[in-house]
């Protein structure tokens, strides 16, 4: 679909991208239109649970097009979708619905149905026929009683069905929907942000879900009284989360390329929505409306949807190996979360005010986000934004599994992806700090623990401290975007400290290392495509129009570069390359220093850094490229 970015999206440039993924989608539906067949290989789960997530999904989208047009001009759409309730419905039909209770995935759909048969309820829900409707119920009620909901963001789907079961006569459990909320409440954390379970887990998930389903419920018809308490207290958390959210986002509309489920590409956009929706303080109407366009034009201007209308497994194009093993040819249609805005009216302050610029266009952004431990850094002048980690990893403190490529690198981009082939998950290199043994095996840092996050005059400075270690991970599991588990053996303990300043950061490394390791190995910015590379003291590698630059800040000795190519190593494109350093493994107490950029500049002018008293607590003292000095204290952690 044509994009010219000259102008700003109205409301009508919205509607008409929805229907036509609504028409495309519906080429595709079942002659009961109970189940969407869409072409590629099945999910992991097979295809009945396909067809499911192509109805439900959809019926997102169509949804949200019903509500905002207030049941004028859509007839055919809820003629589509009713016809599939009635049909999925109905235990003889050969199109029927998986049901909750013959596999957990159905859980999931049901929640987005019940959530719209809800949003609809006078166009859709009430022109059903009574027998219809009773089936829908029947459909439902194994949500009740059924203790079985991960305590993760899957809370919300039995929370949900629930809510809309007790407004509609069927049954329900107080206790459970209090069970709910309470465990919901728990994944509160610092600022706003909210974890995927108990775990560090800090991804899209924390906006297109734990922060959209609250917003969503509570306008439900059998929320209100159980909402009522809560919505002061949700409406903080969303208004202070977005201030950070709306600081991820690239100057090119582009998501922050880390977390799982980045199949569902523009959901990213539904937090943005949920606070026009909830009438966030500190946000305008025109802001989250520009951060939402933003993002799904950026994949409207990189063929999503494709040719056909349609969207597939990957990022830009299609590329199967994003997916999760939970994924389908239906998955990515999620991504309709991201359209919540058009459920609003042509009136409504989120299309009429006047749209204002995201930070990254605004001028340069430091920010510590303590939560999930990053240190953001846009710069205005390429527009992308990097995030420095020191905090997620997917997993808990201690933990001995390998390191998984979407959570536990050292940094995070909108405008590079991490190494995805099988080597991102047994070998880290790319923003990687590892050490190798004598069989080849790179050490992972999963089970880290922060040390600081924060913002000190005109640097970010963030540190971590992990236990390393090899592991001879088995056969690749059901992947839910964590890590692996396997034999593990210690390496060594690495304290990393980094000091950022727009697109340069110094990292600082100190190793105490078990007598087994053979070398320390640097790994930084991954870019994708063909572009010069040159590889001595310091390592060059442009791709596109970004250049990757890794250089040691001081001599270690015993120092070899190289530049590592993956011929598909990302959904980006290919190839996919990373330069490196290797360094013999340093003295304990030693500090090694070296430094990083990504910029749209192909020689960028380095900083000049210098550690004053290298000991346990070193000073890093730093000339930055405009003049700019700053000095940083360094703390080593003691066990």
């Amino acid at each position: 679909m044509p994009d010219d970015r000259s102008a700003e999206w109205g409301r009508d440039d919205w509607l008409r991208l929805a229907d036509h993924l609504l028409e495309s989608a519906g080429a595709y539906a079942s002659p009961g239109r109970a189940r969407f067949a869409f072409p590629g290989r099945p999910g992991g789960y097979g295809s009945a649970v396909d067809g499911l997530e192509g109805f439900a999904r959809t019926f997102l989208l169509a949804g949200f097009r019903i509500a905002g047009a207030n049941g004028h001009g859509v007839d055919e759409l809820i003629e589509r979708y009713a016809t599939g309730i009635a049909t999925g419905t109905d235990p003889s039909s050969a199109e029927r619905w998986v049901r909750l209770d013959e596999h957990p995935q159905a859980k999931v759909e049901a929640a987005s149905i019940a959530l719209i048969l809800d949003l609809t309820r006078p166009w859709v829900w009430d022109r059903l026929a009574p027998a219809v409707r009773q089936r829908t119920l029947d459909y439902l009620a194994p949500a009740v009683g059924d203790p079985t909901y991960p305590r993760i963001n899957w809370v919300w789907f039995r929370l949900v069905v629930q809510t809309f079961l007790r407004s509609a006569g069927g049954p329900w459990s107080a206790a459970e929907m209090a069970e709910d909320l309470a465990s919901h409440d728990g994944f509160e954390r610092a600022e706003g942000w909210m974890s995927d379970g108990p775990e560090r887990a800090y991804d899209h998930y924390c906006g297109w879900a734990l922060q959209l389903y609250p917003v969503l419920w509570s306008r439900m018809a059998g929320a209100a009284d159980l909402a009522a308490g809560r919505r002061e207290r949700d409406l903080a958390r969303l208004d202070r989360f977005l201030l950070d959210a709306i600081a991820l986002i690239g100057a090119d509309g582009s998501p922050l390329l880390q977390g799982r489920s980045l199949v569902y590409r523009f959901a990213a956009a539904a937090p943005f929505w949920a606070g026009a929706l909830a009438g966030v303080p500190s946000l305008s109407p025109g802001r989250l409306r520009h951060a939402a366009t933003s993002v799904v034009r950026h994949f409207a201007g990189n063929g999503v949807p494709d040719e056909r209308g349609l969207l597939t497994l990957g990022w830009h194009g299609s590329w199967p190996r994003l997916a999760q093993s939970y994924s389908g040819p239906g998955s990515p249609y999620w991504a309709s979360k991201g359209f919540l805005g058009i459920a609003l009216p042509a009136d409504h302050p989120v299309w009429t005010a006047a749209a204002e610029p995201l930070p990254v266009e605004s001028g340069d952004v430091l920010r510590a986000v303590q939560a999930p431990g990053w240190l953001v850094a846009g710069t205005r002048a390429d527009g992308v934004v990097r995030v420095v980690n020191h905090g997620t990893d997917h997993a808990a403190e201690g933990s001995e599994a390998t390191d998984s490529p979407l959570y536990a690198r050292l940094g995070y981009s909108t405008a590079t992806a991490p190494v995805l082939d099988e080597s991102g998950w047994t070998a880290p290199l790319d923003q990687s700090v590892v050490l190798i043994d004598e069989a080849g095996r790179h050490s992972h840092r999963t089970g880290l623990r922060t040390l600081a996050v924060r913002v000190e005059g005109e640097a970010g400075v963030a540190g971590s401290v992990a236990e390393a270690h090899w592991v001879d991970a088995g056969e690749p599991a059901a992947d839910h975007g964590s890590g692996r588990l396997g034999k593990a053996r210690p390496a060594g303990r690495i304290t990393v400290w980094s000091v950022v300043r727009g697109a340069w950061e110094v990292r600082l490394i100190r190793v105490d290392a078990e007598p087994a390791a053979t070398r320390l190995r640097i790994g930084g910015w991954p870019v994708t495509g063909a572009g010069p590379a040159t590889a001595d003291r310091a390592v060059r590698v442009t791709g596109g129009r970004l250049t990757s630059v890794l250089a040691e800040a001081c001599d270690s000795g015993g120092t070899t570069t190289g530049i590592t190519t993956y011929d598909d190593g990302g959904p980006l494109g290919s190839p996919v390359r990373v330069p490196w350093i290797d360094v013999r493994v340093p003295e304990r107490g030693r500090w090694t220093a070296v430094l990083l950029s990504l910029s749209a500049a192909p020689r960028p002018n380095f900083p000049a850094a210098a550690i004053e008293a290298a000991g346990d607590d070193p000073e890093l003292r730093v000339r930055w490229p405009d003049g700019v000095r700053t000095r940083s204290r360094i703390a080593t952690p003691h066990k």
